[in-house]
């Protein structure tokens, strides 16, 4: 095993036949896409479970945060189990994992067996993303991956954008069951190509750090936690003060156990002195935070409060999310030549923009062409922000630990999606409810404020990343 770590490590990503490197783009994509996909492909069914179900807003808050957690939860456990036993490997076992979810959640009979399926689609999930953008980072050099990152950028932007208008759909012409049911086919034809073309890849680390991948999980799980039950419990209920106090202990020990007792850390430390990474790292949390937060109310607010149906609704919302499929590829390769940090503030700076003009519109008697416009600016933010953020994460960092550094980009996403979710819920209810359309208004417009203010935070954080200069020294040191 040691022979072939070292040969997989050392072995440069230029050698590898073009032909690999199409199929290794195209299946990272497809991986990309189906956990993508699954992040907001439930948000247009809401309304449909809650009439099917009789679901309360926590049981519709918990068909996408059980997701999110366990995503964000198990995210670094993932891309530590792609380095220790082989990436290949530990992708067909993601995949299986989360086409086996996919399946329970379509035979779902209730809320909580939906909500327990979801839970596996996210276990799934959070060993599959992180090796898609690991696979693509080993496969590629630094000045040909922004390119590569750029069309996986724009193939997991599709997932959002299919998202709601497949949801809506589907929902409207068959059921709520068949947004799941497209899963299977689709994963059970992917593992014999992902078995065959993909090349077997290792990381640097020989062991697994069993102790930190412990203490990781169980201080992000309450973290994530405290959030998704502080709209029912109270944000100053014991649960909930509980579950951040749990989270922020667990993961004081995880930061003491890799700088001091870990012989092969799970996640070097270093790697946040360097203000590319950490920069990085602390937008993909705001701008995933304002962007699940902002779909959890829009894709409701066009069915609840505007009356459309699930198809009408998703394919409105389609001038917003389908703009990453537009734009991601150019922002990748333009981010190549000029650098990530103005794509990364440009693209937070328009999307708390866009969010900020659509809740200054949203209240009674509001018409869809009011809302075009700032959809728009928003998803092109969005579309910039997805490929600059990747790119830069892993390209600070040496090749050997891409999965880690992806593995940490993953989870620090999925948080902030369970973070932005949670917060805009709790403001909706602070400020409207259910009971008429012009009430769920009243609620909508504070909450997709708060988004743009995550958004903007982004924007603010991202100033900080260092010029094109400054990376492409930082390159020639890797």
């Amino acid at each position: 095993m040691t022979d072939t770590l070292s040969v997989s490590v050392r072995k440069p990503p230029a050698g590898q036949a073009p032909h690999r490197r199409v199929w290794t783009v195209l299946l990272a994509g497809l991986g990309a896409l189906l956990c993508s996909l699954d992040v907001v492909v439930v948000a247009t069914a809401l309304p449909a479970l809650r009439a099917d179900f009789g679901a309360s807003l926590s049981d519709l808050e918990w068909t996408i945060n059980a997701y999110n957690l366990v995503f964000a939860c198990l995210t670094l456990t993932g891309a530590a189990l792609g380095d220790r036993f082989g990436r290949r490997r530990m992708y067909l076992a993601g995949l299986a994992v989360f086409t086996l979810g996919s399946a329970a959640s379509a035979l779902a009979g209730g809320p909580g067996q939906l909500i327990g399926a979801r839970v596996v689609q996210g276990a799934g999930a959070a060993v599959l993303l992180p090796l898609t953008l690991t696979l693509i980072s080993e496969a590629f050099p630094a000045e040909k991956r922004g390119v590569a990152i750029g069309v996986w950028g724009g193939v997991t932007g599709l997932g959002v954008a299919a998202g709601p208008v497949l949801g809506g759909a589907v929902t409207e012409g068959l059921s709520w069951q068949w947004i799941f049911w497209l899963n299977v086919p689709i994963g059970l034809a992917m593992l014999p190509f992902a078995a065959t073309k993909l090349r077997e890849s290792y990381g640097t680390r020989p062991q697994l750090d069993l102790v930190g991948l412990v203490l990781a999980a169980v201080g992000l799980t309450g973290l994530a936690w405290a959030p998704v039950r502080a709209p029912q419990a109270g944000w100053g209920s014991f649960e909930v003060l509980t579950a951040l106090a749990a989270g922020i202990v667990f993961l004081a020990a995880f930061l003491l156990w890799e700088r001091r007792g870990a012989r092969y850390p799970m996640l070097p430390l270093a790697h946040f002195r360097n203000r590319g990474f950490s920069v990085a790292n602390a937008a993909a949390f705001l701008v995933f935070g304002s962007l699940l937060g902002a779909l959890f109310m829009i894709t409701q607010l066009f069915q609840t409060g505007l009356g459309y149906s699930p198809l009408e609704a998703g394919v409105r919302v389609l001038v917003w999310n389908a703009m990453p499929l537009l734009v991601a590829p150019v922002a990748g390769a333009l981010a190549d030549r000029f650098g990530t940090r103005p794509f990364m503030f440009g693209g937070l700076a328009l999307q708390a923009l866009g969010l900020a003009l659509l809740a200054l519109q949203v209240e009674p008697g509001v018409g869809y062409g009011q809302l075009v416009v700032p959809l728009i600016i928003a998803g092109i933010g969005i579309s910039m922000v997805f490929p600059s953020v990747a790119n830069a994460v892993t390209s600070a960092v040496p090749l050997g630990d891409a999965g880690v550094a992806a593995g940490v980009n993953n989870a620090l996403r999925e948080l902030g999606g369970v973070f932005g979710i949670a917060v805009a819920a709790l403001v909706f209810t602070q400020y409207g409810g259910y009971g008429s359309p012009a009430s769920f208004l009243d609620g909508c417009a504070p909450a997709l404020w708060v988004s743009a203010g995550a958004a903007g935070a982004g924007a603010v954080v991202a100033a900080f990343a260092p010029s094109r200069a400054q990376e492409t020294a930082l390159a020639r040191e890797l």
